[in-house]
């Protein structure tokens, strides 16, 4: 076990059981599952800010509506807790998530791999059972590549890793290279703001795009 890996997250591991002879698709949820800036414009607003859209980043988008002023980037953490507290139950989900991960789900195993913040693990949980995606959950903390290996390791089956931050596609690109890693950012506006991550297998737009090549890779191994 990767001393990188959070010691809050090596329990939620512990507690997964994963068959190494079924496929496995791991999947981040803001902006994958769910719309994460739909609900963040809604925080926003309530707060008197709003979102730019300058740029893909959060610090420097973040501004004040009286004045225009960027947010001071040490509030940013403060913010986001208040915004998960709020909101992290009720984020609208991506179109198409629900149903192709059911598809999926009957020959592969569904883990969702996300950073919300451990302590609002429940709600998460709450909103993925809401909105029909009940998958084991792992609150991470930090990069995801070790995490990925983690739950990779021994396995006889394809695995898939779906991601919209190009930097979580470069570590497990690192620890965990054999993975196919799918870069998919569910809100367009946000999409037109990046391109491809660079360590990512490749760039698809849709779920019904995701589901069609994690089975087509599925259908080349029969």
């Amino acid at each position: 076990m990767s001393s990188q890996i959070h010691e809050d997250v090596l329990p939620q591991l512990a507690a997964i059981t994963i068959q190494p002879d079924r496929p496995l698709i791991i999947t981040d949820a803001d902006e994958v599952l769910f719309h994460f800036m739909e609900g963040l414009e809604v925080f926003l607003e309530q707060q008197d800010m709003f979102f730019d859209w300058s740029s893909f980043a959060l610090h420097g988008n973040i501004r004040h509506k009286k004045d225009k002023e960027p947010v001071d980037k040490e509030q940013i953490p403060t913010l986001l807790n208040q915004f998960f507290e709020e909101h992290c139950h009720t984020l609208p989900a991506a179109p198409g998530a629900a149903e192709h991960l059911e598809l999926l789900s009957k020959n592969a195993q569904i883990v969702v791999l996300s950073n919300v913040p451990p302590k609002f693990a429940g709600l998460r949980r709450e909103s993925l059972r809401k909105n029909g995606m009940d998958f084991p959950l792992i609150a991470n903390i930090g990069s995801k590549g070790q995490v990925v290996k983690h739950l990779a390791q021994g396995m006889k089956c394809p695995v898939f890793f779906i991601d919209d931050i190009p930097m979580n596609h470069s570590s497990v690109s690192k620890h965990a290279n054999h993975v196919e890693r799918v870069h998919f950012i569910a809100d367009k506006r946000l999409a037109s703001l990046l391109g491809p991550a660079e360590h990512s297998s490749v760039r698809l737009d849709s779920w019904p795009e995701i589901h069609d090549h994690i089975q087509f890779i599925l259908n080349k191994g029969i």
